[in-house]
């Protein structure tokens, strides 16, 4: 299925707007492309005077996401996925490596969003939001370490998830929650990677410093027509993670960044590619700068405890009997 052995990458959420941008520009770049999401159909019953479809509708799928890239040249495989359900992530990554003898690089862009006061929230919507958002992301990378650690810890993931910031959590708490604590995911498990001497491992959070138009946006636009000149095309997206994927290791692990603020370090000045309308200047909707989370005793964790070390105490220990 990949006799060119190319570097596989998974992206869970590519159906449609930015993770579908992703897939067909690092297609382009050489990966073999594994287009995973929920949305399927039967991509080959479209005429090719129709093809592709809106790349911000339902027409989108991953199955025709998969298409436009075989037939650009490139090499992809859509598969379906319900990240809500664990064991169906678990399912579709260890599928990935069995099909393609490999799994280089995760990028999670599913996403469930709602925005509003926590009064306005309800459960079952913030249940929604957690089971899309970090516990999707959490079953993706908990089943995609083992084949990261077979291929002897060489791997990269990318977590579409906001660096940590007060002003994050207004108006949409719930969503926030989330989204933040995927973040702190990425933190954490960079922590592991230094920790556990694997220096070819990788995981990096981006989010967009200006709005991108996307399904998410269309919305607004329509209601709101002149909110078209705030929104840049997906590509700057697809450029940026590109950008961290083609940076070393270290530099990258653990990083919170924005699209143009990474780009921009990498020596990008111009960023009027990306412009939804020529010669618009996009509205920033992050702040220039962000908290730094280290703190002083950074280093100093005391006595470290490891709660599978005590578990795996208690239940070696032989009981007792009277």
């Amino acid at each position: 299925m990949n006799p060119d052995n190319k570097e596989v990458c998974l992206i869970i959420g590519a159906s449609r707007g930015i993770g579908r941008q992703v897939a067909v520009d690092l297609a382009k770049h050489g990966y073999f492309i594994v287009v995973a999401a929920k949305t399927t159909s039967d991509a080959s019953a479209i005429p090719a005077s129709s093809f592709p479809p809106d790349p911000n509708s339902s027409a989108s799928t991953i199955n025709t996401v998969a298409r436009e890239i075989t037939e650009a040249g490139g090499s992809a495989l859509a598969l379906p996925v319900d990240v809500r359900d664990v064991d169906n992530v678990k399912d579709l990554v260890d599928e990935v490596a069995r099909r393609l003898g490999r799994l280089d690089v995760l990028i999670y862009n599913s996403g469930a969003i709602w925005w509003s006061a926590v009064e306005t929230t309800p459960v079952k919507r913030f249940m929604l939001l957690q089971q899309v958002n970090p516990q999707g992301l959490y079953a993706a990378v908990s089943a995609a370490l083992p084949h990261f650690g077979k291929q002897g810890w060489k791997g990269r993931i990318i977590v579409v998830s906001p660096p940590i910031y007060s002003r994050f959590f207004r108006g949409k708490t719930a969503y926030a929650i989330g989204k933040v604590g995927m973040s702190v995911l990425t933190k954490g498990l960079a922590m592991d990677f230094v920790r556990q001497g694997r220096k070819e491992m990788a995981i990096t959070s981006i989010w967009p410093a200006a709005s991108i138009e996307s399904a998410a946006t269309q919305d607004s636009v329509k209601r709101e027509p002149h909110l078209l000149k705030d929104l840049r095309k997906p590509t700057i997206y697809s450029d940026a993670i590109l950008a961290m994927l083609q940076s070393p290791a270290e530099e990258v692990n653990g990083l919170l960044d924005l699209d143009e603020d990474f780009l921009r370090k990498k020596g990008v000045t111009d960023f009027s590619q990306y412009c939804v309308v020529p010669g618009a200047t996009p509205r920033r909707i992050m702040p220039a700068e962000f908290p730094v989370l280290e703190v002083a005793e950074q280093d100093d964790e005391g006595r470290r405890v490891d709660s599978v070390v005590l578990r795996q105490g208690r239940d070696e220990k032989p009981s007792s009997k009277l």
